[in-house]
C-alpha cells in the first residue's frame, strides 16, 4: 500500500472492487466505480454532458474520460438510461489513460488519517460482493439521483454500493473523501488563525494546520459520521429526491425571508 493510493494490476481485480483512476499526473482528482467482472465498470457521471459534447466542463465535474459510441471492445459500452447519470462503460474506456487503483475498506483510523489524500480508503466496511454488484445493476437501471460534484458525486455512488450507506442531512457534502480534502484545506486554514496571535512560530503553525485538516478527514468518513443511514437500493432514488427537495425548499423559504427583510 502506498501513502496516496492503491495500484492493482486487472489481473488482480475482482467482481465488487470499488475502482479509480487518478485524472492528473499530480493526482488532483480521481473517478470511482465498481467493477463487475467481465472487464466492466458501472460508475456514476453527470449524463446532461455525456450528449452536449462539452469535455472540458465534464471531466472537471464528474471526472471520466469520453464514453465513445464506437468502442471496439464491448457493444454494450456506454449503456445507460436516457434520464440517469449511472453508466455501464468498459475497464479501458473506465480508465482512458490513467492507471487502476483499488479503493480499500475496513482501514484502520490511523491508516485513513497517514493517507496524503482522502478518496482512497475508508473505515466503514464492504458489504458482500453480491449485494455490491445487485445495487451498482440495479441503479444502472434506475439511476441514482442528481449528480452533484460535492454531495453526490463519482465516489459517493461507489460507496454506497459497497456500504448501501449514504448522508441523510443537508452539510453540503455527502460521503467522498475528495470532497473531505478540498473542504478541509480552507479549514485547517481557518482554524490555525486564532494560534497565529500567540504563536509566530511557522513550523507549530503548519504543524497545527496539518493535524486540523486530518481531523476534518476523519470526522468526514463514512465509517464514523453520525450522520449517514443504510437506505436500500430499491429506495435510495426516492431518498436523494426527497433530500432534494428539502434543500430546494430551505432555498425557498430562506429567500422568501430575505425579501420580506428589504420590504
Amino acid at each position: 500500500m502506498g501513502f496516496l493510493s492503491h495500484r492493482v494490476k486487472r489481473s488482480d481485480l475482482e467482481a465488487g472492487d470499488h475502482i479509480y483512476t487518478w485524472r492528473t499526473p499530480v493526482f488532483a482528482y480521481s473517478h470511482h466505480g465498481i467493477y463487475i467482472g467481465g472487464d466492466k465498470v458501472v460508475h456514476f457521471t453527470q449524463h446532461q454532458n455525456l450528449s452536449s459534447g462539452d469535455s472540458t466542463s465534464f471531466r472537471f465535474s464528474s471526472s471520466i474520460t469520453d464514453v465513445t459510441a464506437d468502442c471496439l471492445d464491448f457493444p454494450d459500452c456506454g449503456f445507460r438510461k436516457h434520464t440517469s447519470g449511472v453508466v455501464m462503460s468498459c475497464l479501458n474506456c473506465f480508465l482512458g489513460d490513467g492507471s487502476l487503483y483499488r479503493f480499500e475498506y475496513g482501514v484502520s483510523p490511523v491508516v485513513l488519517i497517514t493517507r496524503l489524500r482522502s478518496g482512497t480508503c475508508t473505515t466503514a466496511k464492504s458489504d458482500p460482493p453480491e449485494d455490491v454488484i445487485h445495487r451498482a445493476m440495479h441503479l444502472l437501471q434506475h439511476g441514482f439521483g442528481k449528480y452533484d460534484v460535492f454531495s453526490n458525486n463519482c465516489e459517493d455512488f461507489a460507496l454506497y454500493c459497497k456500504t448501501e450507506l449514504v448522508v441523510c442531512t443537508q452539510r453540503g457534502s455527502g460521503g467522498s473523501g475528495q470532497v473531505s480534502s478540498v473542504v478541509g484545506v480552507p479549514v485547517a486554514a481557518i482554524l490555525s488563525l486564532p494560534l497565529k496571535m500567540f504563536v509566530s512560530n511557522p513550523v507549530v503553525l503548519g504543524a497545527t494546520a496539518v493535524v486540523s485538516y486530518n481531523l476534518n478527514r476523519y470526522a468526514s468518513d463514512v465509517g464514523v459520521r453520525d450522520d449517514v443511514v443504510k437506505v436500500n437500493v430499491e429506495g435510495v432514488a426516492a431518498f436523494h429526491g426527497k433530500l432534494l427537495a428539502e434543500v430546494d425548499g430551505g432555498a425557498d423559504v430562506a429567500g422568501d425571508r430575505r425579501k420580506k427583510r428589504r420590504r
